[in-house]
């Protein structure tokens, strides 16, 4: 049996986490060691905007600590992923740089999709207690130190997540500023909460029917680990829950401190942490709480064993980044046959030119994604749609892709009119954060040149948006792309625009598409 030693390593708004893991295929992955260090980088981030050299110093101390750690189990391979405070940061590259020189470890910033997806996956891994809960109706709750993160499941698959700015330090931090009675201030952020929940209810929540609330974050842990361990398991009644919100909700954090036998810092945040949940916990309606007790680090173990496969989950985390793309796409009114007609037609041609573009599964995703958001600019403009849809993608959050992933199928989606222009592709992602994983600018605007190409002719098979050729069988045949249909009916757009298309095709790749009609009108 093959074992394999893997470190994950979180560097959080609040604290530092280390978590030593053994992944096999017949056992799983089993957390050997896990260690912490508290350390506030959110104070500096929130407040000054910047990380100050004391707490960076600490940090690669703490770093450090973590290397010998590792060294003891003899980890073979390890991933080391910041958040939002150091994300957020005016001095992040410079803060990275440091741990690289001084700790030889490489750190790369997450944006709060892929954040969010790690903890998602860190829940999921828990298969059958995981699917038995989003079986009967279930809203995610990752409650974190920067922002909290609402995902909303139906017949087990995620529908819709959004992020919300409504982290607890950064909650604290803001309490800490208001010059009014302490006492006053969970009533001044239970208004303030209750003002950011409006808009999601309205829009996301709806007629979802949640029976479950599933409740991650490190604050969560806190509270189920020093609060409610008497009750036992991790599943608790409402009402149960309620009381104990209510308990921390009307303590003072220096009482919470004593009480609970925590850190002030730790204190300090467990009142707001409260309230959010409280007040999620009233929004969604739930009956029951599900305090998983999961960390990011079992996030980031999880997905590195899947990616590496070593470990194989029956969960389809793929369908779970689909279904969001496709409940964005049903929002901004896309005609949903031709964009299901345009994904089948780009996923035919990408499997039928495999030799010819040597892209992957990940790519073949990017490009589901892109044919699902295609025309979702037209909501905002039709005379404009392509740059609005890239505008409207770059400014979403798509779980389960990382910020460039996003700049790549907004591009596909932007020079699916546009003429492309390899010079004038815009890229607004640091690269240097994806260094070792062979990302260069060239590389990327390859890729979304074949992508689009892709993407333009698939769009052109359904001109009419009638999916006159959804019979169509694509096959290569003596140097040319054959994309063949029984239609009886009359496709001269689809024909015209077809042959617009294929000039473009045929410069990325080096084959000519040919459309024929085997019965015309």
């Amino acid at each position: 049996m093959t074992v394999k030693t893997f470190a994950a390593i979180d560097v959080g708004s609040f604290e530092l986490e280390l978590g030593i893991f053994e992944i096999s295929a017949s056992a799983g992955i089993r957390e050997i060691d896990h260690v912490r260090h508290a350390l506030a980088l959110g104070k500096d981030t929130y407040n000054d905007g910047r990380l100050s050299h004391e707490i960076v110093e600490e940090m690669c101390e703490v770093l450090n600590k973590f290397r010998e750690v590792m060294k003891t189990y003899r980890v073979s391979d390890y991933r080391a992923f910041a958040s939002s405070a150091l994300r957020e940061a005016r001095n992040s590259q410079m803060v990275l740089d440091r741990i690289l020189v001084r700790t030889g470890l490489r750190v790369r910033t997450m944006n709060n999709s892929e954040l969010r997806f790690k903890s998602y996956k860190a829940v999921a891994a828990r298969e059958e207690e995981f699917q038995h809960t989003v079986k009967n109706g279930a809203a995610l709750m990752d409650v974190g130190f920067g922002s909290t993160q609402i995902s909303l499941f139906d017949e087990e698959v995620l529908v819709s997540t959004q992020n919300l700015l409504l982290g607890v330090l950064r909650l604290s931090e803001m309490s800490a500023h208001w010059r009014v009675d302490y006492r006053k201030i969970p009533a001044i952020i239970d208004e303030l909460v209750e003002n950011e929940l409006y808009t999601f209810r309205k829009i996301f929540l709806k007629e979802h029917q949640i029976e479950t609330l599933i409740a991650t974050g490190e604050t969560m842990n806190y509270m189920i680990s020093r609060g409610m361990h008497e009750k036992g398991g991790a599943r608790f009644t409402a009402k149960e829950f309620g009381v104990f919100c209510e308990k921390l909700i009307g303590m003072s954090s220096e009482e919470i401190q004593e009480r609970y036998e925590l850190p002030q810092d730790y204190a300090e945040v467990l009142i707001p942490s409260a309230i959010l949940y409280r007040k999620i916990l009233d929004m969604t309606g739930a009956s029951y709480i599900w305090a998983p007790g999961t960390t990011l680090c079992d996030g980031i173990a999880a997905e590195y064993a899947q990616e590496n496969r070593l470990v194989r989950f029956h969960h389809d985390f793929e369908a779970d980044i689909l279904s969001t793309a496709r409940q964005m796409a049903k929002r901004y009114r896309c005609h949903g046959a031709h964009v299901r007609e345009v994904e089948r037609s780009a996923e035919m041609i990408f499997d039928a030119t495999k030799k010819y573009h040597g892209l992957g599964a990940r790519e073949r995703l990017l490009l589901k994604i892109a044919a699902t958001l295609h025309d979702c600019g037209k909501f905002v403009s039709i005379t404009r749609g392509s740059e609005s849809s890239y505008q409207i993608i770059m400014d979403t959050e798509i779980i389960g892709i990382s910020h460039l992933e996003r700049e790549v199928v907004a591009n596909i989606v932007r020079y699916n009119i546009q003429e492309y222009a390899y010079d004038e592709v815009i890229l607004e992602s640091d690269l240097s954060q994806y260094a070792g994983l062979g990302t260069s600018r060239r590389e990327l605007t390859i890729l979304i040149a074949k992508l689009t190409a892709i993407l333009r002719l698939a769009n052109s098979m359904d001109r009419s948006h009638r999916q006159k050729l959804s019979d169509s069988r694509i096959a290569v045949r003596n140097g040319s792309l054959v994309i063949t249909t029984d239609c009886p009916e009359s496709i001269v757009l689809e024909q015209y625009s077809f042959d617009q298309k294929a000039d473009f095709f045929e410069e990325v790749f080096g084959i000519r598409p040919v459309l024929r009609q085997k019965r015309g009108v």
